[in-house]
């Protein structure tokens, strides 16, 4: 039973240090939308989404006012697109009318993104994959909500690297078409190594395809409660700070289980999982580099970052693991540099760099995410970047991310601005050394020793 102290407690929770429910995502199958015209395929489309959708916001509202816990998004993923269109798009033109029915589709709705305008080629590339890739520039640029990823490479496959390759060149091109925003196309892009299927998460997300029908997904925010706890302990030994992160993280976790299960019931669709993440926002005292700080680090980024880090994420996800017995998606620490404060006060005063952040990658809970890079970043440097996170992911048997955002006409020093929960970045500096030779190879990188388990 719960008694009167714990409802203080979360009460306090939520009111003083900044605890949420980040997001409720709808997860919908289009499996059944498949068509080889690709005018009944977008109507299709807009038709499923729309009425299934078409209770979430109003569900998400009623349920935070009902029991008064911040429900900050609400959001819809779908089956990766390069599937569903397969049979009817047969140019890079015919999936930009998809982007633009789900873009239609969200507004409709009233839903903040969509996620899903996505091809998976850990091992290879169909004729679709690739045209649903080449068209991934124009539609981040003619649409609002919808968000694109694309998973390069996995532990049991190895690493596409004709797909990072191209992928070096499609962040370039999309930085560039909406170079009037600060490239904020690159915002809305994500390249995956071992993505999972359940994450309710933007810009990564997309509904697994085995996945149900519809799903619903829940993903938690909560730093601002672990640097609140961790306040009362400083100087305390190793097993003290990890038993308080634990502790936090499971009473965290038990708010987003109690908003899944109401969501659920209310909307009549199965519960998914409750992704515990550290997500978080620019408000102060919300940020995972407060964390690290009141572990015991003068800024984020100095040494014993990378221990301190690891630390959380797996606290994170042990308490998280106690608390329900669906926790999955991503769960763990976001490291963004863009979206908050802490991360970004420790890049401009030289405590953290690119290269820290490829290492604290090792153990957070994406990769390089939401950072701002110089406007003129050759492709295959960025395609560098992403071969040397997607190998982290591979070998570790872990997820990794690039979120890469080259601002066109920006450099080092000035700041990139994209609003919102997006925030804003300093442009950080990248190694100028080349590595042209090397992304010009063919083909793909195999899988590890250690991925042959049957």
């Amino acid at each position: 039973m719960i008694n009167l102290f714990e409802v203080r407690e979360t009460n306090k929770m939520i009111e003083q240090e900044l605890l949420d429910v980040r997001t409720i995502t709808l997860g919908i199958s289009l499996l059944d939308c498949a068509d080889a015209d690709v005018t009944r395929l977008n109507e299709r489309i807009y038709e499923k989404i729309t009425r299934l959708g078409s209770h979430l916001v109003e569900t998400g509202e009623a349920i935070s006012k009902d029991f008064g816990i911040p429900i900050v998004n609400k959001r819809v993923s779908i089956t990766p697109i390069s599937l569903v269109g397969a049979g009817a798009c047969k140019t890079p033109e015919d999936y930009v009318s998809i982007a633009r029915t789900l873009d239609r589709a969200a507004k409709e709705i009233g839903i903040n993104f969509l996620g899903g305008y996505s091809a998976l080629v850990n091992k290879g590339m169909t004729t679709s994959d690739r045209l649903l890739i080449e068209s991934i520039p124009e539609a981040l640029a003619t649409t609002e909500m919808v968000c694109s990823s694309v998973n390069v490479g996995s532990t049991r496959t190895g690493i596409d690297m004709d797909a990072v390759r191209l992928m070096g060149g499609i962040i370039r091109k999309t930085a560039e078409l909406t170079a009037d925003r600060d490239s904020l196309g690159c915002a809305k892009l994500v390249v995956f190594c071992n993505a999972p299927d359940d994450n309710p998460f933007m810009a990564g997300a997309f509904h697994g395809v085995t996945e149900g029908d519809a799903v619903i997904n829940v993903g938690v925010s909560g730093p601002g409660v672990v640097k609140s706890a961790l306040e009362k302990v400083r100087g305390e030994s190793f097993e003290v700070l990890c038993e308080t992160i634990k502790k936090t993280a499971f009473k965290v976790t038990r708010v987003g289980q109690l908003v899944a299960q109401e969501a659920s019931r209310r909307l009549d669709v199965p519960f998914g999982i409750v992704d515990l993440s550290l997500a978080p926002t620019p408000a102060i005292g919300d940020s995972v580099a407060e964390i690290l700080e009141q572990m015991g680090l003068q800024r984020a980024g100095a040494p014993g970052t990378t221990a301190a880090l690891a630390i959380l994420n797996d606290q994170v996800k042990k308490g998280g693991v106690m608390a329900s017995s669906y926790v999955g998606g991503l769960s763990g620490a976001f490291i963004p540099v863009s979206e908050y404060l802490g991360m970004i006060d420790a890049v401009h005063e030289g405590a953290l760099t690119l290269e820290k952040l490829e290492a604290m990658t090792c153990v957070c809970s994406v990769g390089l995410d939401m950072i701002a890079i110089p406007g003129d970043t050759p492709a295959s440097t960025i395609a560098g970047i992403i071969a040397d996170e997607a190998a982290i992911g591979m070998i570790n048997q872990k997820t990794t991310a690039v979120r890469l955002i080259p601002v066109i006409g920006k450099g080092v020093g000035e700041t990139a601005t994209f609003g919102g929960l997006l925030g804003y970045a300093p442009i950080m500096p990248v190694n100028r050394f080349s590595c042209d030779a090397f992304i010009e190879r063919k083909g793909r990188i195999p899988a590890p020793i250690h991925s042959f388990k049957n």
